[in-house]
């Protein structure tokens, strides 16, 4: 009995990314992120771009390159279980529209706070460790790799 199963997905993680509205929510979250720690009292404006791009990308790998499975029953007997949300997306075909703006979106954000901390060196190193800690799992070579056995149950 497949009870709470009333959409015309198989696995619906592989189409939330593309739905209608999402980028624009996404967008939004990040803004209101920065716009609630531009708010904090006696914190500079690099701290906070740099807190803005550390707390999107920290998410970002937290939910898309760390969390298995789905939490939907699906009849894929198992299959989406041991795949992360990032490699659920689109059914696991590269270089789709919804991947490359997951892709570029923390890149900008990069470009913009390497540009408002004026590439302080302490900010722009923290920041590039930051952002190669997104894109590097990204990358297609590494759809399915568990460095060192991490992550791999």
């Amino acid at each position: 009995m497949n009870v709470g199963t009333a959409h015309s997905e198989v696995n619906p993680n592989t189409r939330v990314m593309s739905s209608r509205g999402m980028w624009l929510s996404y967008l939004l979250g990040i803004g209101l992120l920065h716009i609630i720690l531009l708010s904090i009292p006696f914190v500079s404006v690099p701290m906070v771009w740099t807190l803005t791009n550390l707390i999107h990308n920290m998410c970002m790998y937290l939910l898309l390159h760390t969390v298995k499975g789905t939490p939907f029953e699906t009849p894929d007997q198992g299959k989406a279980r041991l795949l992360t949300h990032w490699e659920q997306m689109d059914y696991g075909v590269q270089f789709t529209a919804s991947r490359k703006f997951l892709t570029i979106t923390p890149i900008i954000l990069y470009i913009l706070t390497s540009f408002y901390t004026k590439y302080d060196r302490v900010h722009f190193v923290i920041n590039t460790v930051s952002l190669l800690t997104v894109l590097i799992p990204k990358l297609p070579q590494l759809h399915g790799v568990r460095l060192f056995g991490i992550n791999k149950y």
